[in-house]
């Protein structure tokens, strides 16, 4: 398959750059090395959608969803991200249906380029975003119905985060996640996604979705006090990475065309510390959901 060669180069790298911390060191090996798995997994579907030449994305597709199959029907998977999927769902006890998930969001990027509305848009993020969570959920054993729906909304945030930082290469590649209604608003045409500046139309659109995020990200982000242990570490880190990304684009007002917008290091650390902080005390939430 020549998106194994191609498609799924460096994952580590690549993990690097992502908003949030996906594999800390500050947790054992055991988990790293399974987060790292199911990165490498949603990474390479991922650039399969995005960068693979168009007329090959769908077969590549299917081809990852073949041998995923594989792997739940006891059979040698021939793709290396799928082989490197095996040890971590036998494990940790993962469906399939989060996997074909992804897949599937990446197939709906290939015919759906517009969301008329956020509510749309929510509903790709249920595919694209969603399943993520629910995932990570399995490597550490804390699966239950509240902390799902929490995972939702703290996944979907961070979705639509990464959506307003990138609006311009979103947009070169023929795709737009800002809501049409929300862009009709406030006169902001769609040539403004591929100026060399972001006009105050975009960046009213932009601080919109944010504001949608922030408010997503506040609701969810008590799953961190339901959980314990190295579990906290790592999901309090992907709230924080949210929050750390939010105060980014806030302090560039919202200027995504005219530079990258990523959070520093010092920035995430601060949140991270905070995230853990707050939802330590004995007023955060739930502190121990119901098993189901």
């Amino acid at each position: 398959m020549r998106s194994e060669r191609c498609h799924s180069r460096e994952p580590a790298e690549k993990a690097r750059r992502e908003n949030f911390p996906v594999a800390s060191r500050l947790l054992p090996r055991r988990h790293r090395d399974h987060l790292m798995a199911l990165y490498g997994f949603a990474r390479t579907v991922d650039d399969i959608g995005d960068e693979a030449r168009p007329g090959d994305r769908l077969r590549l597709l299917d081809e990852i969803e073949a041998d995923l199959a594989r792997l739940y029907d006891d059979r040698p998977p021939r793709l290396a991200p799928v082989r490197a999927l095996a040890r971590t769902v036998q494990e940790c006890s993962i469906p399939a249906e989060p996997f074909r998930r992804l897949i599937e969001a990446n197939r709906r990027d290939q015919t759906v380029t517009r969301y008329g509305t956020f509510d749309e848009l929510l509903g790709y993020c249920e595919l694209s975003a969603n399943p993520v969570g629910h995932l990570v959920l399995y490597v550490f054993g804390e699966v239950s119905g509240p902390r799902l729906a929490l995972s939702d909304k703290v996944c979907s945030a961070l979705q639509i985060i990464e959506h307003c930082q990138d609006v311009g290469e979103d947009h070169r590649r023929g795709r737009v996640y800002l809501p049409e209604e929300d862009l009709r608003r406030a006169g902001c045409p769609i040539g403004d996604l591929a100026a060399a500046a972001t006009s105050p139309r975009l960046r009213e659109v932009v601080a919109v979705q944010a504001a949608r995020a922030g408010t997503m990200l506040a609701h969810g982000e008590t799953i961190v006090a339901s959980l314990s242990g190295f579990a906290r570490t790592a999901v309090a880190g992907y709230v924080a990475g949210g929050h750390a990304t939010l105060a980014a684009l806030r302090g560039a007002r919202y200027d995504v065309l005219g530079r990258a917008v990523r959070p520093c290091r010092a920035r995430l650390l601060g949140a991270w510390a905070r995230v853990l902080m707050t939802m330590s005390r004995p007023d955060a939430g739930l502190r121990r959901l119901p098993s189901a």
